[in-house]
């Protein structure tokens, strides 16, 4: 213990002004990110709720009658007690697996499109980068407009052509393709921007060497350009099954109060457990330390997997 005291004490001498400029970021992350999550560690072990918790009425204050429950939550959770967590983690790793996939796909499409010699290329970018720059929200607000039984333009379409409108976020499993489609939307052009800046930075060599040696053009997009996309591609996927496994703001706002227990995600039912009805701080927090949970677990096994396999190369 002494020891390292020292060679903190050195460093520090040796280093200070590293140390001085680090610090303001270790604050305002233990602000931001370590108090919040040893408060939520914290309440995931007790039975808070909206009852049970301190708070102030007029100039009354009454003090916090919640208990330490230990691992009572979590046993609750993962032994399928509270009927929920699992029939949710079906769905939730279900979306997440066909958004990311998706975006993977419609993404690599469009960035092998605008990696060519095309007329109007820089505008196409542009146009294609616009969903991403719009704030998900709006978007969100405005596919919901889209959808919208009476009046939206989908309906109207189908109107047109003499069908029936579909009620698009009254049924579950129209409410989940609607989600679909909408994050899709979203998150397509973080991909394509991501891939195509992958794809210029292989080496054009390696085109024309295959290309000589008599490869087709599956052959190159094989051998050639996945193996070089593979550094981009192993990030951009891990980043966006991070992202869509907790995207909140697609299920809430999309389809809102109306949405099906079928319908709704892990992070969307812990806020409901936390902000809707009687108020279960310690179900909610439990429910949040889980799905992190689960994100650190597969972002482990993701990056050895893929560590493996450059191994292997």
């Amino acid at each position: 213990m002494a020891t390292v005291v020292t060679k903190v004490r050195r460093s520090f001498g040796t280093h200070w002004y590293a140390w001085a400029m680090v610090l303001p970021v270790v604050i305002v992350l233990a602000v931001l990110v370590g108090y919040p999550l040893g408060k939520g560690i914290y309440l995931s072990l007790t039975d808070a709720n909206e009852a049970s918790v301190g708070r102030t009425i007029g100039v009354n204050h009454i003090a916090a009658t919640y208990e330490f429950v230990g691992l009572d939550n979590y046993w609750k959770v993962l032994s399928g007690q509270d009927g929920h967590f699992y029939s949710r983690l079906t769905w939730t790793v279900v979306w997440t697996a066909a958004c990311v996939f998706l975006h993977y796909a419609i993404g690599l499409g469009m960035a092998l499109l605008l990696n060519r010699e095309v007329r109007f290329r820089a505008l196409y970018r542009v146009l294609l980068i616009l969903p991403w720059a719009v704030p998900a929200f709006v978007a969100t607000f405005s596919w919901r407009l889209m959808f919208n039984e009476k009046y939206g333009v989908l309906n109207a379409f189908l109107t047109g052509l003499g069908m029936d409108p579909v009620d698009w976020l009254g049924d579950s499993t129209l409410q989940k393709m609607a989600a679909v489609a909408v994050n899709v939307w979203l998150g397509v052009p973080f991909m394509m921007v991501a891939i195509l800046g992958g794809l210029q930075a292989i080496p054009g060599e390696l085109h024309e060497a295959a290309e000589m040696d008599g490869a087709s053009p599956w052959q190159r997009f094989r051998h050639v350009t996945l193996p070089g996309l593979r550094p981009v591609s192993g990030t951009v996927i891990l980043l966006g099954v991070i992202w869509t496994f907790n995207m909140f703001q697609v299920i809430y706002l999309l389809i809102g109060q109306g949405a099906s227990s079928d319908s709704e995600i892990l992070v969307t039912y812990a806020y409901r457990l936390a902000f809707q009805g009687i108020r279960d701080y310690a179900g909610s927090a439990t429910y949040g330390i889980l799905i992190l949970s689960l994100l650190l677990v597969f972002a482990t096994f993701y990056r050895r997997m893929l560590a493996r396999q450059e191994a292997q190369r």
